[in-house]
């Protein structure tokens, strides 16, 4: 019988995904800071979303550079913190499934997703990526939201009507 980790802060893998924002950054490096304290592994993962027009294998070279530059400044990142990362660049048609398929081959005990704040109908939204993992993850899954930008305030602040 598999024993059941239930302290989020013992994990031994992280798995981050990234996408080149702020916020993605922001939750390597949290996810480096535990890490770095519990000599866990942390995993980075930038996954080029192939549409459906194209073979799975196609070349698309720009979005190559961009996630290599993603993953080159990841290891930066990671190494001023002294925790070592292991980066990986994927291409799949969906980049949800691949971060579950990533996390499971791994053993990643907590998926650590930093998310933009955004409001695109007038109601805040976790993305599509977000909400897939955060349903189908068997483990930990840490949600990292960005704080909001002067024109981004979210309704109902307090000193606000």
């Amino acid at each position: 019988m598999a024993v059941v980790m239930t302290d989020p802060l013992q994990a031994k893998t992280f798995l981050v995904p990234l996408d080149g924002t702020d916020a993605a950054y922001g939750a390597l490096i949290a996810a480096c800071g535990v890490a770095r304290k519990t000599r866990a592994t942390v995993h980075a993962l930038y996954v080029i979303e192939v549409p459906r027009s194209l073979p799975i294998e196609a070349d698309m070279v720009a979005e190559g550079q961009r996630g290599e530059e993603v993953l080159e400044h990841a290891e930066k990142l990671a190494a001023a913190l002294d925790v070592r990362l292991e980066a990986e660049l994927l291409q799949a048609r969906q980049e949800a499934h691949v971060i579950l398929d990533e996390a499971a081959e791994r053993g990643a005990d907590a998926i650590v997703i930093g998310l933009q704040y955004r409001r695109p109908y007038g109601r805040y939204e976790l993305g599509k990526v977000a909400t897939y993992v955060l349903e189908r993850a068997p483990g930990f899954v840490w949600l990292i939201r960005y704080p909001v930008t002067d024109g981004e305030a979210p309704p109902n602040r307090p000193g606000q009507r």
